[in-house]
């Protein structure tokens, strides 16, 4: 027996007997009075629409005004709003887009939409964000953007990243969809590059459900409208005109109407997700082979959710055994944010892509020979095998961050390698 006490895996008590705050319900999400209010205004006025109604529009000014930007797009989804970035940027068939190997799938699906070819570049294991080194190596002639994630609400390394860019002249896309108000040497993450993506999805710090944001340096880049680029290529002040080839990503107003409200609460929300989060650091930050989520004075973690890594070598189990025991405990864990590196799901190992035509890769625009099959990236790999995800929300609290702690800390006790 171990000074904690029996795992509730081998038939003991869980160490946490209350349910934890979801980001998938009320429970961890913070929904009220504002939001119900601007929806009912909008309900009341008929105007459902972004074409017709006001919130989206008051939604662009606020989120724009709150980041700093010259201009703010809403979008139907986080896919969506780096999708018209790519279109902005004037990104197409033959183009390579360097992407992180972790990340959600939209990111990747944005570059595909757009018929060019993603790259994959290698992580920092400690933070699954792109590798500045890698990303310098992955480079060819036929590069031309970038598009760093700043994973779990903490800033890829801008700084090497954007000199990269610059020395290759790559346009620059940051994916904020899990970092809204993430901090990076005092600057906002999505202001960095070029253009800047947010999601508004369910389990987003700003959530309507679903919903997207882009913004960017300038309202034209590359001789394109940003707003152009989610409204069909319409400039509505033209009637039925249509300049180029975009799609229809509105947002209803329905959804800005919420969005709006979250706004508002976007401080204060990042401000408890941090304290909770590093309640639960200074409890489990003392087990040797444990690395917890970064915490550094030049930038501002906001915790979309909260990652830490396990290194076998101090541990008599391995790391899916470690999960199942913190899971039996009563917290809901789960092995890493990816299973496996992107380049090895299926649709892209294979390039089961558009139909049997084998496109993007096979269009003659693209002269370049990419094998997803043989992509290797060792941090990705690191990140899989030895991270421990777990979802993270507004409404845990210290207290209960503590009691999440003693849970991990039980088995981490439990199955650490002790020596003679």
């Amino acid at each position: 027996m171990r000074e904690h006490g029996r795992l509730a895996i081998d038939g003991g008590t869980p160490a946490v007997r209350f349910p934890v705050p979801q980001w998938s319900d009320r429970t961890g999400r913070s929904m009220g009075r504002e939001e119900r209010r601007l929806v009912l205004e909008v309900l009341d006025s008929g105007r459902l629409g972004m074409v017709n109604g006001e919130k989206v529009k008051q939604l662009q000014l606020a989120w724009a005004a709150a980041f700093g930007a010259p201009v703010a797009v809403a979008t139907n989804s986080g896919t969506s709003a780096l999708h018209a970035a790519l279109i902005f940027l004037c990104i197409g068939p033959g183009d390579e887009v360097l992407v992180p190997a972790a990340t959600d799938m939209g990111t990747v699906i944005a570059v595909l939409l757009q018929n060019a070819v993603p790259v994959f570049v290698d992580v920092q294991p400690d933070t699954m964000n792109m590798d500045p080194q890698d990303l310098e190596r992955k480079i060819t002639p036929r590069s031309r953007a970038v598009m760093p994630v700043h994973m779990f609400g903490f800033p890829a390394d801008m700084d090497p990243i954007m000199a990269i860019a610059g020395k290759h002249g790559l346009a620059v896309v940051e994916d904020c969809a899990q970092a809204h108000a993430t901090l990076y040497k005092g600057r906002t993450c999505g202001t960095i590059g070029d253009a800047g993506c947010f999601s508004f999805q369910q389990t987003k710090h700003v959530t309507a459900g679903e919903g997207g944001m882009v913004i960017a340096r300038a309202d034209s880049l590359r001789g394109r409208r940003l707003q152009l680029c989610a409204d069909k290529g319409w400039p509505r002040e033209q009637y039925r005109e249509h300049l180029f080839l975009a799609p229809n990503y509105h947002i209803s107003d329905l959804q800005a109407a919420v969005a709006l409200a979250q706004l508002a609460k976007l401080e204060p929300m990042i401000e408890a997700r941090r304290r909770s989060a590093l309640a639960l650091s200074s409890a489990i930050g003392g087990f040797p082979g444990v690395t917890l989520p970064p915490e550094v004075p030049w930038a501002r973690h906001t915790y979309f959710a909260y990652q830490f890594y396990v290194d076998p070598g101090h541990f008599t189990v391995g790391r899916d055994r470690i999960v199942e025991a913190i899971r039996a405990e009563g917290v809901d864990v789960l092995p890493s944010y990816l299973p496996k590196p992107l380049y090895e799901y299926d649709f892209l190992a294979n390039v089961n892509m558009y139909n049997e035509t084998r496109c993007p890769i096979a269009c003659p625009l693209y002269q370049g020979a990419m094998d997803y099959r043989s992509v290797v990236c060792p941090g990705m790999n690191r990140c899989c095998s030895t991270g421990i995800f777990m979802q993270w929300n507004e409404k845990i609290t210290p207290p209960m961050a503590r009691a999440i702690a003693a849970a991990i800390a039980k088995v981490l006790d439990h199955y650490r390698i002790r020596g003679p």
